[in-house]
């Protein structure tokens, strides 16, 4: 179970470490928007900081999410993107294959908030 663990978070930390460092490096061509994806993302562009700060929280939740140590706090610092990323895909692009994804992320990430929760009980207590 342990190296099924280490499995998941890992491929779940590449995936963010990818994707903020193509914020920064622009190598992974963006897939086919639809009219209104565009105009979302021109705003986004239009907010010079906005997507540097997408890319550094990825990056470095995506580090963090990789080591047992620090796994408790790149899924606290994830969190916020993977939600967004949820509600973009779910109201934004419903019928893609990128909802699934989304969602299975999701669900890793809230599984390993669980499965970090002793080390949250400092903060709520």
């Amino acid at each position: 179970m342990k190296i099924v663990k280490f499995i998941f978070s890992f491929l779940f930390a590449l995936i963010f470490i990818n994707a903020g460092l193509n914020k920064f490096l622009h190598y992974s061509p963006m897939p086919k928007m639809t009219p209104e994806q565009t105009k979302i993302f021109a705003a986004f562009s239009e907010i010079g900081w906005l997507f540097p700060l997408v890319g550094i929280v990825e990056i470095l939740g995506g580090v963090l999410f990789i080591f047992p140590k620090t796994k408790a706090l790149g899924a606290i610092i994830l969190l916020p993107v993977m939600v967004g990323i949820v509600i973009h895909n779910l109201y934004r692009d419903p019928s893609q294959m990128g909802i699934i994804t989304a969602i299975v992320m999701f669900l890793i990430n809230i599984w390993a908030i669980i499965d970090e929760r002793e080390k949250y009980k400092a903060l709520i207590s």
